[in-house]
């Protein structure tokens, strides 16, 4: 018998649904995990995924992925490409996989959650592909850094990260269980999919595929293509879904949860790719900034959504785009000072020629975060490296747990206000680096009101002793494993010519 083409069953077999005769549908679909309640069970159908696949072509496409990218693994295994790479590159690979591969692992259950209370049965069989996806990405970025452990220890972190209390892990954890662990499948769709992947992390594994080529990191360029490969794929799902609650008025439920994850996911991505991009990738191989990468992929990527989906930008959109020009560098300035709290090597990226770079991209950079860099090369220079070196905690948002650097905005001309924002709730008074932040909080306050900050905790006296050596410990860094300077201040040296320059400039 001639095997058929797929356009003439597909459809058939991929919407094949059953009715319910013991059950009600809502027992089937309890709205908890569906989410799905806003739209009726015939609305639903309308559900159809962009990017078609059969189970045997997923199976092949994932068969020749994996023999690439583990062949390449294996050629350069006994090569020395890891020690030649740039120290800041070093960085930007420990700090990936610490910080991506196990919420890759989370984002399976996401998925699973889709593919089974998702209400159509095009989008489950989708997320069915998808939960695969996210199983074979944790997996393999699992396996690569386990390679490296033998060059540079700290990449067993790959694991290890996500079962410490480590600040930036309690973030990003923090950020996955909001996303898709504590979530219904309709919620994740719009949020996991549509807002996450379809507009940062599909785009970011794109350019950081490209950027690894550049600096000569054959393994990590080519892991990160296999995996943006699945991303394009199930990270379509989030686009049918806004169709169908749109075609069903309930768009503006759709524009709260996205408006929600947006501000959430923007915060983790500029602390991520902000740094990668503007700091610790080498010099020579940068072809834009972050800024210019935002403005260029995220902002048109999601305007163009928003327009074809007849939603509105978030209403901190201004915001958003006035932060592109100072949060990361806010941000990089308290992981490089508090580096002994990260486990890589934060790269200061401020030597003569960067800080010509970062000038050019930023106007005014010498003025606003220049002057602090002036300081601490002049305390190295001088050998007086403990004064470059945090004595306290920051304050830390209640909700996106990362330090509140509004004072950094107010500098930049961004903000009106340096304070935390303050909110009291049941009693508990909370601080938050933002107004999105507060607003997502006091919208649903019953999901995050529980949780207690790394400063919380501090406070509370469950971090003892209640000092740095306290919280190091606290975060499950042993000495060996805490971040110094990439370059061993190299950068604060080869500056001094450069530092009276940007004075100057700045004057």
């Amino acid at each position: 018998m001639p095997k058929l083409a797929r356009s003439d069953w597909y459809d058939l077999a991929r919407d094949t649904n059953w009715s319910f005769r013991y059950v009600s549908e809502q027992d089937v679909f309890p709205e908890e995990l569906s989410g799905t309640g806003r739209v009726s069970s015939e609305g639903w159908l309308a559900w159809d995924e962009p990017y078609k696949i059969t189970y045997r072509e997923y199976v092949h496409n994932q068969v020749t992925k994996d023999t690439t990218t583990y062949s390449v693994k294996n050629a350069i295994a006994r090569s020395a490409l890891f020690e030649k790479l740039d120290p800041g590159w070093k960085s930007v690979i420990l700090a990936h996989y610490g910080a991506i591969t196990m919420p890759e692992y989370l984002a399976s259950i996401g998925e699973a959650r889709m593919g089974r209370f998702g209400r159509a049965a095009a989008w489950r069989n989708t997320a069915t592909f998808g939960t695969l996806d996210e199983v074979r990405h944790g997996q393999i970025q699992a396996f690569f850094p386990y390679g490296l452990i033998g060059k540079e220890p700290r990449a067993d972190w790959a694991l290890k990260s996500f079962h410490t209390n480590n600040w930036i892990v309690l973030a990003v954890r923090q950020l996955f269980d909001d996303m898709f662990v504590a979530n219904d499948a309709l919620s994740i769709a719009l949020q996991l999919t549509f807002t996450l992947e379809t507009g940062f992390t599909n785009l970011q594994f794109l350019g950081m595929a490209a950027d690894a080529m550049k600096v000569g990191d054959l393994e990590f360029g080519s892991l990160i293509s296999s995996i943006q490969t699945d991303e394009a794929r199930h990270a379509q799902q989030g686009e049918p879904t806004i169709k169908v609650l749109a075609d069903n008025g309930q768009k503006d439920w759709g524009q709260f949860l996205i408006d929600h994850m947006f501000w959430r996911s923007w915060r983790v991505f500029a602390l991520l790719t902000g740094l990668s991009m503007d700091y610790y990738t080498p010099l020579e191989h940068r072809t834009m900034s972050f800024k210019e990468f935002i403005e260029e992929w995220v902002i048109k990527q999601f305007s163009d959504q928003f327009r074809d989906f007849g939603l509105e930008h978030p209403w901190y959109w201004e915001e958003f785009v006035s932060e592109l020009t100072w949060y990361h560098h806010a941000i990089h300035l308290g992981v490089w000072n508090w580096r002994p709290t990260v486990w890589w090597n934060p790269d200061a990226g401020v030597s003569a020629d960067e800080r010509v770079w970062l000038e050019e991209k930023y106007p005014g950079w010498n003025r606003t975060f220049g002057k602090y860099w002036d300081v601490i090369g002049d305390n190295i220079r001088a050998g007086n490296v403990e004064a470059t070196f945090p004595e306290t905690l920051p304050l830390v948002c209640n909700l996106c747990q990362l330090p509140i650097v509004r004072a950094a905005g107010v500098q930049a001309g961004a903000l009106a206000s340096a304070a935390p924002l303050r909110h009291t709730h049941d009693g508990r008074g909370y601080l938050f680096c933002s107004e999105p932040c507060k607003w997502i909080f006091t919208q649903r306050p019953e999901r995050f009101a529980g949780h207690r900050s790394l400063v919380d905790r501090f406070l509370a006296g469950a971090i003892s002793p209640p000092d740095l050596g306290g919280v190091l410990a606290y975060m499950g860094l042993s000495p060996a494993e805490q971040g110094q300077d990439a370059t061993g201040y190299a950068w604060a040296f080869a500056t001094a010519t450069g530092q009276a320059g940007a004075r100057a400039a700045r004057r």
